[in-house]
């Protein structure tokens, strides 16, 4: 089979799966959520099969402690976090009073410098970019409730999960080796390769950015509480669980951190503790957490990473932003491979005569 029509055959195979996964988003979230957690407890039942455990055990007990970890943390942390729920949303009245206080000053000298006719220009301009973030933000939220919520209520999400979790686990290797059974052999090496590429890439980013996501949890959510930041553990919970997103978790916990503890507090020691540890968070993130627990052998960009978790929001919904970074991390060693096979090409060299 020549070089054409084997990438034609791959380009085939690709669009055809694309095509059923998009056809099946509805009813994927609880078996790709299983599929990620088999994933990511994978080395821990190796571990424990090279101890002398079997397979079954191993994955009895790992998946197992694992959900109990969880269940057990959420009976912990939900009621505090209905408390602090309720309170902020409570809270919100005074924020948008007080926001409205700081950009009241702001607001008039704007109507007192602007002539009447670009100010209506201003404001019909800024009605219409408002209406379409808004428009464009809700879709976005519902093809995630849509292609994921809807479809399955948290009960069956929480029943079937575990279940595909353990079977997955338990046949983990199995199915690794049924699937390179059927790889062609003359492309053997060359797929494992870029599938060890791949591993290394998606490894690297989901167990070291879970571990990432957890001390940054740990840290806002502990640190805002001593600081007597109301809804603090809320906002610090939240922040660290959206740091895989680069910025976005500072960012997002700073912008509302501050918020509160401007209507909460009237020293401003607190609102600069509250500001400081947010900046802390995200220094500590950039130059020791992400390269000690994430490392630079992944090779995605954080645009590339924040652009797939948008566009799998947008196409597939919560099951969408799951399998993002895992196909961003593909779709980089694929185009790492490809560009690599360009450059020792004779496109590349000049070999090949121009017509």
């Amino acid at each position: 089979m020549s070089k054409e029509k084997k990438m034609v055959f791959w380009l085939i195979g690709l669009a055809v799966f694309l095509a059923v996964l998009n056809a099946l988003a509805g009813v994927l979230l609880p078996f790709v959520a299983g599929l990620a957690i088999a994933y990511f407890l994978d080395p821990i039942a190796d571990k424990l099969e090279g101890w002398g455990a079997s397979r079954s055990v191993a994955t009895a007990l790992i998946v197992a402690g694992f959900f109990i970890i969880v269940i057990g943390a959420l009976f912990v942390l939900f009621p505090l976090l209905q408390a602090q729920i309720i309170h902020l949303v409570s809270m919100l009245p005074d924020l948008v009073e007080k926001a409205r206080a700081y950009a009241q000053p702001f607001i008039e000298r704007l109507q007192s410098d602007l002539a009447p006719d670009a100010l209506d220009r201003l404001k019909s301009a800024a009605g219409s970019y408002a209406g379409t973030a808004i428009k464009w933000f809700s879709g976005l939220i519902g093809g995630i409730w849509k292609g994921g919520l809807a479809f399955f209520n948290l009960l069956s999400l929480v029943i079937i999960t575990p279940v595909v979790a353990f079977y997955l686990l338990r046949d983990y290797d199995a199915i690794v080796g049924w699937v390179d059974n059927y790889l062609p052999r003359g492309a053997r090496q060359t797929i494992h390769e870029q599938a060890r590429a791949i591993d290394d890439a998606i490894a690297g980013f989901v167990r070291g950015q879970a571990s990432v996501c957890l001390v940054l949890a740990t840290w806002y959510g502990a640190s805002l509480t001593v600081v007597g930041l109301q809804s603090g553990l809320l906002v610090g919970l939240g922040a660290g669980a959206i740091s895989f997103i680069p910025y976005v978790g500072a960012a997002t916990g700073l912008t509302i951190g501050v918020s509160i503890a401007l209507v909460q507090f009237s020293a401003w020691q607190p609102i600069v503790a509250v500001g400081l540890i947010f900046i802390i968070g995200q220094t500590a993130e950039s130059y020791v957490l992400t390269p000690r627990l994430v490392g630079d052998r992944i090779g995605l960009h954080p645009v590339w990473i924040i652009f797939a978790l948008l566009a799998g929001g947008a196409l597939l919904g919560f099951t969408g932003v799951l399998l993002a970074v895992p196909m961003a991390a593909i779709i980089g060693v694929l185009i790492r491979f490809a560009l690599s096979r360009y450059l020792d090409s004779p496109l590349f060299s000049g070999g090949i005569e121009q017509k």
